[in-house]
């Protein structure tokens, strides 16, 4: 199924979403390039199974599209999740690990991952969608939307309420694959105005599509409860 230039894998429940990400990032894992993760309950469990399909990543690079400004051994660390979740699993570890220093502050941490990505060519990107429809920690509305730098920091639009470091939105649209992983009924609302409506600043998820590939949502029936009406 397609909408808007996306195309809309549907599955029966979270679990199915999770197995169909792993899938995807073991096969990423035999391909090599520069893989871009998210953080997300959903994105765990699909590390965790990616790991155990795919146990050697040294082809890969990692970076993550946004960072919390914790320590990376912070419960609230996308960094520390993935950490847990994958990298402490597999048997041959990434060729690199490109970690956002979230626990310099947002300026510092911005600047070094600026530096460090510099002009890399992203091969595959997951997004997660938040309730409100946002991504990565781009939140609606938000001036962060109309910036240009490939990095920048920002400020929570919702819970945990910390700083944080993000990708902007043409970095994001850059990448030659972009996945979206949302599972859960409270996305319904926000998966629908990502998808179907016309896009806009209200919905940060609506204005990423690849600019140069691919995109793709796996969505499980809860999230795509009302994209058919």
């Amino acid at each position: 199924m397609s909408s808007r230039d996306v195309e809309l894998v549907i599955v029966d429940d979270a679990n199915e979403v999770a197995a169909v990400t792993a899938e995807r990032l073991a096969r990423a894992a035999g391909e090599g390039g520069n893989v871009v993760l998210t953080g997300g309950r959903t994105p765990k469990q699909a590390y965790e199974q990616a790991a155990k399909e795919a146990p050697d990543w040294s082809k890969v690079e990692l970076w993550w599209g946004d960072e919390r400004c914790v320590p990376p051994d912070d419960e609230r660390s996308n960094y520390g999740m993935a950490k847990k979740a994958l990298l402490d699993n597999l048997d041959e570890a990434p060729g690199a690990v490109h970690r956002i220093k979230g626990e310099l502050g947002k300026d510092k941490a911005a600047e070094g991952y600026e530096q460090e990505l510099d002009d890399t060519q992203l091969d595959l990107l997951l997004l997660g969608i938040g309730p409100d429809g946002h991504i990565a920690s781009l939140f609606p509305n938000a001036p962060t939307l109309r910036q240009r730098r490939r990095v920048l920091p920002a400020e929570a639009g919702l819970e945990p309420f910390v700083d944080r470091v993000t990708m902007s939105l043409p970095t994001l649209r850059s990448a030659t694959e972009i996945l979206f992983v949302v599972a859960g009924e409270d996305k319904a609302d926000a998966v629908r105005h990502a998808f179907v409506e016309e896009p806009g600043p209200a919905t940060p998820a609506s204005l990423i599509r690849s600019d140069r590939g691919r995109t793709t949502a796996i969505l499980d029936r809860a999230a795509a409860a009302r994209i058919g009406g």
